[in-house]
């Protein structure tokens, strides 16, 4: 029998779940914009906003869904999942309880130090800006700062990185944010692991590496997510299989110390001197990360679905073996003073043997129009990073003006610059 699948959300995360779906399934989906990479592939389209359970619940049983996706963590934030689930639509994504392991950053650390899990860094909450100001000021060395709550990624400031100390305080006491965390400033190379969880099981996908400075050579602001890339293994060029396997084990420890979760569990890490350290978890496929691995994920997506659902063993996950490489094109000004509002067009038969993905657009009756956030990506694959990143950028000739792109995403000079800093640290 097919399975009906609700998805909600309508990024470039939603639009890869999607894909990975559509053949498997009878596949609806709802969104505050319409995506028009989503609608193409679903029986119906709704657009609901991500925070709106009611009218999400009411669409889910007037399509017959069986089960639901969650795309984005504002959903999760809401309680969308267990408005579904109590609805009695099985939902892969965790309650908002189980969702506060991206939510709400202090319950992070100090349910990763309650639990005694692995790579927590030195950190102390605060629910007064004054306080976190005055620990940044007192702390012997560097560190970041966290908004408590959610911030789509644009939150955090480090000292000796991205600010002086004098300007971290200023930032602190200056935004709209009383709860923060305050935490030692992690040094070396980032990248993430998101697993598929439910049963208390645990299914890893590759290590990717995520660029969120806004341009070329690491500069500009923090963002969503500029563009990754991943190898055509479980690892990344500069890191050990060992040091992948310790970042599995501590997403194992958070998924035993939280029994009931299920859904996407995705660890941002820091591979330090001493292994990996863990920069934060987030409670869903990370934008652009879902579109690096779902397309080389050889086993079926609906598989895990239907098998954490029916209280199943998960699947063992198999891939094609292929890197990828994601450049996200996002509107001039992104992300401080973003150009919304423009009309694009994008020849999609232009984007050759790379995958085109719609994130943030809205599609309406007039055309297609850009938002405050990122508008699509390309994803390149190939028997090595080097080709993957060849294909993207051939790709990337669909990109018109009024778009920025980090061009340096994947090419040899920049993956060695990560090999480099990390011998660097180990003291090779």
């Amino acid at each position: 029998m097919t399975e009906t699948v609700l998805l909600v959300g309508g990024g470039g995360r939603e639009h890869a779940i999607a894909r990975a779906l559509a053949d498997d399934c009878t596949l609806y989906a709802c969104a505050s914009n319409r995506n028009p990479g989503i609608a193409s592939l679903t029986a119906g389209f709704e657009q609901i906003g991500e925070r709106d359970a009611t009218n999400i619940v009411s669409y889910a049983e007037e399509v017959g869904a069986d089960l639901a996706v969650i795309g984005p963590e504002s959903a999760l934030d809401a309680g969308v999942a267990d408005a579904l689930d109590d609805a009695g639509v099985y939902t892969f994504g965790p309650r908002a309880d189980e969702a506060r392991i991206e939510t709400d950053k202090a319950f992070q650390r100090r349910f990763m130090a309650e639990h005694d899990i692995p790579g927590n860094p030195d950190f102390e909450t605060f629910d007064s800006a004054e306080a976190a100001a005055d620990y940044v000021s007192a702390y012997d060395g560097d560190v970041a700062v966290k908004p408590v709550g959610l911030t789509g990624g644009k939150g955090v400031r480090v000292t000796g990185d991205q600010l002086t100390t004098e300007a971290t305080v200023d930032y602190v006491l200056d935004t709209e944010w009383d709860d923060w965390v305050v935490e030692e400033r992690l040094v070396g190379e980032e990248f993430t692991v998101q697993a598929f969880v439910a049963n208390g099981e645990v299914r890893t996908t590759p290590a990717v590496q995520d660029h969120k400075r806004a341009y070329e050579g690491d500069e500009g602001p923090n963002t969503g997510g500029m563009g990754s890339y991943t190898d055509t293994d479980l690892t990344l060029p500069f890191m050990t299989d060992e040091e992948y396997a310790d970042a599995v084990e501590i997403v194992e420890a958070v998924v035993d110390a939280l029994p009931e979760y299920k859904g996407v569990l995705y660890g941002q890490f820091m591979l330090t001197a001493e292994g990996p350290k863990v920069v934060e978890f987030n409670a869903r496929f990370g934008d652009p990360e879902a579109m690096n691995t779902l397309p080389v994920l050889s086993t079926p997506f609906i598989d895990v679905l239907t098998a954490a659902r029916d209280g199943d063993p998960l699947p063992e996950l198999s891939f094609s073996g292929e890197a990828t490489v994601c450049k996200y094109a996002v509107p001039a000004g992104y992300p401080v003073d973003p150009d919304a509002g423009a009309r694009i067009e994008v020849n999609e038969a232009s984007v050759g043997d790379a995958l085109l993905f719609y994130a943030s657009v809205d599609q309406r009756e007039d055309g297609l129009f850009t938002t405050t956030s990122r508008s699509f990506a390309v994803v390149g694959l190939g028997d090595s990073i080097a080709d993957a990143e060849a294909d993207a950028e051939a790709a990337l000739s669909i990109v018109g003006d009024g778009f920025h792109v980090r061009h340096d995403i994947g090419t040899a000079e920049l993956v060695q610059s990560r090999i480099d800093h990390m011998a660097e640290l180990r003291g090779e």
